[in-house]
């Protein structure tokens, strides 16, 4: 039977590891879509910010009671999944509870504080399901956010069920141990773990079923709990839970230029530059491919790994003056529309090969040129993301290319573009004017 189990073990986990790689590949097909963007300078600088930001979650302590309560769902779920080594070591070799004799009395202690961290994500969960469907959060609730309606408000549900049900199987998982330790049923007899601080809360309940029950409820946990933990990793290869991976990287490589700095079109420049005898023509001008961004493939790789790192919190929307005057703009709907295109993409590529193009593009078909338009460029999104996400370099760049390529501006910036033409300044009066307000 314990071959059989191995056997087993080995197959799913086999399993999970294929799926979970060529999930993870395709990701990194994705981003690799983006135009390059060199952001390997100051790396020092960088990995103060990973560590200050990601690991430390800094920017979620900005409201301290939530930060607190994901602070322990985040830390919880990591540190309590360290156990999975020692799963994966007896499933692999028919072992049970193989680190207990070479950690001796330390390995209890490490449990206790496993199952500490399990009660406190069950709590920190149960509280986030209530404040998404009981309070009805307004960044968080479909009633309030329509980005929000359908797959996106299910995932959170699914996540924070998940987890607590994974967190529920560990604790047990160690009651059934407890009790076939103490009745010394097979090779249980062999375990000394001590005893174990939430899951003997268990045991009263537990204590009236047989051996024979217990073996199963135990296995059926064990099994339950590692299953569950390779299913989702898989899983939040899909959802908006990704995060939890790349908040790291994204973290790391973040924009360090000052919030307010926008990245300018190297070409453009020049030609101001020429225009205002800064500097002389070249000899051959380099041709420009495109103005601003139409679809993902416009934007760079940092771009789109900013919409797979989109935690969809809602601190970015709930920030935006824009949406709060009823403006079509939700700098989250922008990072969710950018990750659903890149979504089809991938479908494109899955059902007819790599060199598949559809006649969609990011910009129109997923965001709206009156989206783009209601952005005022303030950076209250950029400045509220807890993970360095900056939407409105997005923005900017779709807002680039239909004012450049395809002439959609409101007729106020045209007449401020032709201002600047004409007059360098975005006002209608001469150049030789500009100092006289001074003089009066």
């Amino acid at each position: 039977m314990e071959y059989i189990q191995q056997i087993l073990f080995l197959l799913v986990f086999a399993a999970a590891v294929y799926f979970i790689a060529r999930r993870v590949i395709l990701i990194k097909k994705t981003i690799q879509l983006g135009k390059a963007d060199d952001r390997t300078d100051h790396p020092g600088i960088r990995l103060k910010t990973m560590l200050r930001v990601a690991f430390g979650q800094k920017k979620m302590f900005d409201r301290p009671v939530v930060g607190i309560l994901h602070f322990l769902v985040y830390a919880g779920f990591v540190l309590i999944n360290l156990e999975i080594l020692e799963i994966i070591i007896d499933g692999l070799f028919g072992t049970h509870r193989v680190l207990a004799k070479p950690l001796g009395s330390l390995y209890p202690i490490v449990i206790n504080f496993f199952e500490i961290l399990a009660l406190g994500v069950i709590l920190a969960c149960v509280i986030f399901l209530i404040r998404r469907n009981v309070l009805k959060i307004n960044r968080l609730h479909p009633s309030s956010s329509k980005e929000m309606n359908g797959w996106p408000a299910m995932d959170a549900n699914i996540i924070l069920v998940f987890e607590i049900a994974l967190m529920m199987a560990f604790l047990k998982m160690n009651a059934a141990d407890a009790i076939l330790q103490e009745r010394a049923v097979g090779h249980f007899a062999d375990a000394d773990t001590g005893s174990f601080l939430i899951s003997q809360w268990l045991i009263p309940f537990m204590s009236s079923f047989s051996d024979t029950f217990l073996l199963i409820a135990e296995r059926a946990a064990w099994w339950f709990h590692i299953v569950g933990i390779l299913a989702f990793a898989l899983y939040v290869t899909y959802s908006k839970h990704l995060h939890i991976a790349l908040a790291f990287p994204n973290t790391y490589f973040a924009d360090l230029k000052p919030r307010g700095q926008m990245n300018n079109m190297p070409a453009v420049t020049k030609e101001v530059k020429i225009m205002m005898e800064l500097e002389q023509p070249g000899a051959e001008e380099e041709e420009v491919g495109r103005f601003g961004a139409k679809d993902v493939e416009d934007l760079s790789w940092k771009n789109l790994m900013d919409a797979y790192s989109c935690t969809e919190c809602g601190r970015c929307t709930s920030q935006c003056p824009a949406n709060m005057t009823g403006k079509a703009l939700s700098p989250r709907k922008i990072m969710m529309s950018t990750r659903d295109r890149l979504e089809d993409i991938q479908k494109g590529w899955l059902a007819n090969g790599y060199d598949h193009k559809d006649e969609k593009s990011l910009n129109g078909d997923y965001i709206t040129e009156e989206e783009l338009l209601a952005c005022t460029s303030c950076n209250a999104c950029v400045e509220a993301c807890p993970v360095l996400i900056n939407p409105l370099d997005i923005i900017l760049q779709l807002r680039r290319y239909n004012v450049m390529e395809e002439s959609k501006a409101p007729q106020s910036w045209n007449m401020m573009f032709q201002n600047l033409e004409t007059n360098m300044a975005p006002w209608k009066f001469s150049p030789d004017d500009r100092m006289k307000w001074a003089s009066e």
